[in-house]
């Protein structure tokens, strides 16, 4: 059986939102056990920076740049760059996000818009900037796109962020058959990455509401950070999404209850019943 270093290592791997969690994470696998060539995208050029010399340090490559998904021609020139001095893409991954906690009605403006620019619109310049590329050349490769298991399920005080992984699921499913329709299916791969509880910072960096139910938001919080303390490592999320590529599935998972989630979505649809409160402990990444 064909593994994940037969497949990927040796290549190129550009990862967005490469600074801290899951992005990380995929940085040090990719560069450390795979033996890949990682580009570290990232707003934040301090971690973007240490990981590339942690790296380096261990004796892995890779480069950092400062990138802002929401600016197409930022991505444009990060692709450009990429293929230019490193060679052909063989992974992209479309990792970088933000949260929201709150009321929907609650929600600022800027904080939404702030949001789909960085979640969903990044996720399509990523895709417009690099499919073309990655189709003109006759190596096989991967295009990984962030959603999560909140992308399968609905969740309050957590709408924008549930909707815009709804997206990303959606613009994924719809690209792996528009590369298949394209007559590409044989060399480019799209497959959707969903996570569950992983570890990151992603809670505490999420927006809030300014005005209205406060205290509603800063509760959700709370409730995620209590989850993540026994979050998944990303490193450990990492192998399991490599391993589940190079087998070929399309919905790579880090934990089995997103297959719960799944399946739970699809029973709600077929029944058509309206979305009910979860129970328990509600993790998304």
């Amino acid at each position: 059986m064909t593994g994940a270093k037969d497949l990927f290592g040796g290549g190129v791997a550009v990862i967005t939102g490469a600074g801290a969690g899951i992005g990380a994470g995929l940085a040090r696998y990719a560069a450390s056990e795979l033996g890949m060539t990682v580009v570290l995208a990232d707003v934040d050029a301090a971690a973007v920076a240490a990981l590339r010399a942690e790296l380096e340090e261990g004796g892995a490559r890779a480069v950092d740049v400062v990138c802002d998904v929401r600016d197409p021609q930022a991505v444009e020139r990060l692709a450009e760059r990429t293929v230019t001095e490193l060679g052909p893409v063989r992974l992209l991954v479309n990792n970088a996000g933000v949260e929201q906690f709150g009321y929907l009605w609650d929600t600022p403006v800027a904080n939404w818009e702030r949001l789909v620019s960085i979640n969903v619109n990044g996720v399509f310049h990523g895709v417009r900037a690099f499919l073309p590329r990655m189709l003109a050349e006759p190596g096989r490769s991967w295009v990984w796109n962030l959603s999560s298991v909140g992308g399968v399920t609905a969740a309050p005080l957590q709408a924008a962020y549930i909707m815009s992984k709804h997206a990303v699921l959606a613009i994924t499913e719809c690209l792996h058959q528009e590369v298949e329709l394209a007559g590409h299916a044989g060399h480019v791969h799209v497959q959707a990455v969903l996570p569950g509880a992983v570890a990151s910072n992603i809670f505490e960096s999420a927006g809030g509401v300014e005005d209205g139910d406060t205290a509603a938001a800063e509760g959700q919080r709370a409730a995620m950070l209590g989850i993540k303390a026994q979050a998944m490592d990303p490193l450990e999320a990492a192998r399991i999404f490599f391993d589940q590529a190079a087998a070929g599935e399309f919905y790579l998972t880090s934990q089995s209850f997103v297959h719960d989630a799944m399946a739970a979505r699809a029973d709600t649809l077929a029944h058509r019943r309206a979305p009910v409160l979860p129970v328990g402990e509600f993790a998304v990444e």
